[in-house]
Order: structure tokens, then C-alpha cells, then sequence
């Protein structure tokens, strides 16, 4: 089992609130980490028909079989078992009693918020990072294999080809939480519009040019949208607000968590295809954004991150509030760095003035090191970016 780095955060934070809720995307190592947690503790999977019956038919009943506490797997599945829960550990009084997984933000964050609320703490698991990968010693040699294979634990620990599993996880996972969610009746249309958002990741998402494409409303595109996101798959980074007398975008830009399955819904199978491919640089983007993530979410943060864009179409690819300071993040997806790759953070660094934090430039080699002032950081390090 590859570590992870969200363990300690759950310990600590198991000290101090009586519930602890891991959620993500299916299939990112909610219930191994679970377990391992509470190794010694008793286990549920709310998926189990049987175990979802007999919480239904008689949740008093079905929790009194936890009397030190555990493991409540794919709880959203039970949502009705929420309120019993809340009733348990409010008599109860002692903190560390439940982990509670999950794989949808709709069905289970609009239970706990009405029933949970102060009683549980989150911790959002993504798929592996780069630095839990490493310290396994099971990190890909060179970035376009990390960007095909991406980091869900599945690829790690079994031989199995990643268009093979991606092709099973999509037809598995995805197709089913969208059926439970909206009741998807046009399948194939959905299949496209999830393609159609692979082809734009890293970029502005023009909701209405998305729809026009796949032959949908643009309410249909936004509610799509709505549910990859529920689903983990995709995540909106907004503008920033700072404008310096300038007019900016108002447009998110979107990204998928894993550029694993990016490449697999953009037919891109092999690391020559990526290689060569129109949208690496974009795939690229989107792997160190997600990489920024998940150095935050692991230790149960959430970075203050955007972007910054205005009408001219000058901009910064990441920007991260430290303060009062604002740290702009270049993206880079080559190996090698010419002058004209740190022209965009030396144009930002005299707009923003003192409002500046050390500029960071990422790319796709493997050295790290200072430059005039801006820090480099290789593809390696790109989880660094917050330390």
C-alpha cells in the first residue's frame, strides 16, 4: 500500500471532531486509507444492498452494531441514516468514532450540512500525487508517461493497461453516478460532451459555445457540467478580481483532476501520441494545477488559487494569496527554458509591484533552482508550489 499523505491529517484531525468524512472521486483510495485508519475497527460498505437495507429498514438497530465506531463506506448511498448518526454521537460525546467515505459531493454534502454540521471535518482524497509516488518509489521516469498514466491508485498496484481501465472506470463509474444523478437518458450525448471538455481543459469554459457543439441547451451544458464536478472529475478555477486598471475575463477555465483520463477521452494512447499531440501543453497545465491541489487538500486545506487574464490576453497562470501577497505561477510544458519563458511573470512582477510574492515558473524538466529571482521548479517538484 502506497501512503498517503491525507493519513496524518485524519489522525489529527480524529483528535477533535467525532467524524471525519473522506470524499473524492471513486476509485482515488477512499477505503483502503479508511481502513488502514481504522485497522481495527469495524467496516460497511453502503454499496452492500443488504447492508443499505438493513440501515434503511432499522438504523438504530444497524448503528448499535458500532459500538467503538468505524468505517461507513459510500455513506451517500444511505443518506437517511445521517440523522441517526448525528443523535449517536451527540450522546455519545467521544471524538474519533466515524470515518464516513464518499464519492458524490450532491448526495453527501447536502446530508451532512443538514445533519452533521460541526460534528464532522473533511478531507477531499484525490488520486496519487507526484510526492506520494516518490516516496514509494513508484513515480514515472518522465512527465509524458505521469500525463498518460495520471495517479489513480488502480495503475499502481495492478497490471493493468491505462486505456484498458479508464475505458472500464468511465463505463463503471461515471455513466452510472450521471444516471443517478440526472437520469441521463441520451448516454451517447453525455459521452460526447465529456469529450468535448477533455478537448478544453486548462481553458476558458464558454458554456454556450460547449452546448452549440454537442447539440445541447446551455442550462443541459451547465447542469452537465454541475455533475462531472459532484462526480470529482472536473473543478472551475475562477478569475481573480485583481485588475490594475485593467478589463478581465470573466470566464472560469476548466480542469479535469486527472490528466490520466484526459488523455484516454482524447484517444491519446501511447507517449509518442501525447508527445506530439496539439493539447499537451494544456494537459501539462492541468496536471501541476491539480498537483497545487492536492499539496493543499492532503493536509485538509483549500488553496487560495486562480488564474488572471485581462482583454489584452495578458496572463498568469496561477495565482496563490500568501497573505497580502500575491505568488503568480508560470506553467511551462517544455524542457527546456529560453528568455522569453519569464517574460510573463517579469511583466506581472511590475504590474503587481509590491503586491508580488516570489514568482514561480514550472516546467517540464527536471531541474529546480533560482533564477533572477523567480523560482524553477521541474515537473517533480511541482507539488511545491505552497512551501
Amino acid at each position: 500500500m502506497i501512503k498517503r499523505d491525507s493519513e496524518a491529517t485524519i489522525l489529527a484531525l480524529l483528535q477533535g471532531f467525532p467524524i471525519v468524512t473522506v470524499t473524492g472521486p471513486r476509485q482515488s483510495g477512499k477505503t483502503t486509507l479508511a481502513k488502514s485508519v481504522f485497522s481495527n475497527r469495524a467496516y460497511v460498505s453502503l454499496e452492500d444492498p443488504d447492508q443499505r437495507l438493513a440501515a434503511l429498514d432499522d438504523p438504530r438497530s444497524f448503528l448499535e452494531r458500532f459500538p467503538d465506531g468505524g468505517v461507513l463506506d459510500e455513506v451517500q448511498r444511505c443518506p437517511e441514516l445521517l440523522s441517526y448518526l448525528q443523535t449517536l454521537v451527540d450522546r455519545d460525546g467521544r471524538m474519533g468514532r466515524f470515518i464516513l467515505t464518499g464519492s458524490q459531493q450532491f448526495g453527501l454534502l447536502a446530508g451532512i450540512t443538514q445533519s452533521l454540521a460541526g460534528r464532522t471535518a473533511f478531507v477531499e482524497l484525490l488520486p496519487f500525487s507526484v510526492a506520494e509516488l516518490a516516496q514509494a518509489r513508484k513515480l514515472p521516469a518522465d512527465s509524458d508517461t505521469m500525463l498518460l498514466t495520471g495517479g489513480y491508485p488502480p495503475l499502481y498496484d495492478r497490471k493493468v493497461p491505462p486505456a484498458a481501465w479508464f475505458a472500464a472506470y468511465v463505463t463503471a463509474y461515471v455513466e452510472r453516478d450521471v444516471r443517478q444523478l440526472l437520469k441521463v437518458l441520451e448516454l451517447e450525448t453525455f459521452q460526447r460532451f465529456v469529450r468535448l471538455c477533455a478537448g478544453r481543459t486548462g481553458q476558458l469554459l464558454n458554456l454556450s459555445t460547449l452546448a452549440a457543439e454537442c447539440g445541447i441547451t446551455h442550462n443541459t451544458a451547465k447542469s452537465w457540467i454541475s455533475v462531472l464536478e459532484a462526480s470529482y472529475l472536473v473543478f472551475l478555477l475562477r478569475p481573480h478580481h485583481v485588475n490594475f486598471n485593467k478589463r478581465l475575463v470573466k470566464m472560469p477555465k476548466l480542469y479535469f483532476y486527472d490528466t490520466g483520463l484526459v488523455a484516454w477521452l482524447l484517444g491519446i494512447r501511447t507517449t509518442e501520441q501525447l508527445a506530439t499531440h496539439p493539447l499537451r501543453g494544456s494537459i501539462f497545465e492541468t496536471f501541476v494545477v491539480a498537483e497545487v491541489l492536492k499539496s493543499q487538500l492532503n493536509h485538509g486545506e483549500r488553496p487560495q488559487i486562480a488564474f488572471w487574464r485581462d482583454s489584452n490576453g495578458n496572463e498568469v497562470d496561477l495565482l496563490v494569496e500568501v497573505g497580502q501577497q500575491l505568488v503568480p505561477v508560470e506553467i511551462k510544458s517544455g524542457k527546456t527554458l529560453v528568455r522569453d519563458s519569464y517574460a510573463g511573470l517579469e511583466k506581472w512582477r511590475t504590474l503587481a509591484g509590491e503586491q508580488c510574492g516570489e514568482p514561480i515558473l514550472v516546467y517540464g524538466g527536471s531541474d529546480s533552482y533560482r533564477h533572477q529571482g523567480i523560482r524553477v521548479l521541474g515537473w517533480r517538484d511541482c507539488g511545491q508550489v505552497l512551501k
